[in-house]
């Protein structure tokens, strides 16, 4: 059954976005040609001409997530003049996406279940985070040129900045009281390949010699295990920035 002329892509799209919006209220497990053609409000006879399986329809919802991510990302990051003005942008937009799109990981967390079975899934999945380590890795490399990242390897550790990425998107999606947003986007800011921004108090060593790394680490577990101190000075409670 051949689509009119210049209704191929809208048809596309509108059965894409019916799919995203069945595997958001029954799963994967849910999922049926006859189910989305009923949300997309077409025939089952359309639904094939486009798509051949349920594997094809999750893989083109995958590709539809990612593409309104990237465009949420391009909104966040234009603007920004340094690359690690750019990187905070990009982390506050994924982690943003958590909080305000689940569908986004609804699609994603079918998509890797099914992926572990299917190559064409699999092989999917795979280029799809090549591609953000790649642009991760530009923003690092970028930053490593201004000063403000430390000589690293730039491969690992845009596979670091994901790993968080992904991790606490996952603990928003499922558990939205886990942190504010603005808590969670300064977390990646804390691994030791970052320079620090700012200039050192008076009798404070500035990091970059040795065991910056580890006082980096120690920081960050610091300031993850007490979210919030005491003054020595007073009695209000001052939240660590």
């Amino acid at each position: 059954m051949t689509p009119k002329l210049g209704m191929g892509p809208l048809r596309r799209e509108q059965i894409v976005r019916a799919t995203i919006r069945c595997l958001a209220r029954d799963g994967y497990a849910g999922l049926t040609m006859k189910r989305v053609a009923a949300e997309a409000a077409v025939s089952q006879g359309i639904l094939h001409y486009y798509f051949r399986d349920k594997a094809a329809m999750l893989a083109a919802a995958a590709l539809r997530v990612t593409a309104d991510l990237d465009r949420r990302v391009a909104v966040q990051t234009r603007g920004a003049r340094t690359a690690r003005a750019r990187l905070r942008a990009v982390i506050r937009s994924c982690l943003e996406t958590a909080v305000e799109s689940r569908d986004f990981w609804t699609v994603f967390i079918e998509f890797w279940g099914e992926a572990l079975h299917d190559r064409r899934l699999a092989a999917v999945n795979r280029q799809a985070y090549v591609r953000a380590r790649r642009l991760i890795g530009a923003a690092l490399a970028r930053g490593r040129a201004e000063g403000g990242v430390r000589r690293v390897d730039l491969e690992g550790a845009a596979a670091v900045v994901l790993g968080l990425l992904d991790g606490l998107s996952l603990q928003l999606t499922f558990d939205r009281g886990l942190m504010t947003l603005p808590r969670a986007a300064r977390l990646p800011r804390w691994t030791p390949f970052w320079r620090a921004s700012r200039k050192p108090r008076p009798g404070v060593r500035r990091a970059g010699a040795s065991g910056a790394s580890t006082r980096s680490w120690i920081t960050w577990w610091r300031r993850i295990r007490a979210p919030s101190r005491r003054c020595a000075r007073c009695s209000r409670t001052a939240t660590p920035r």
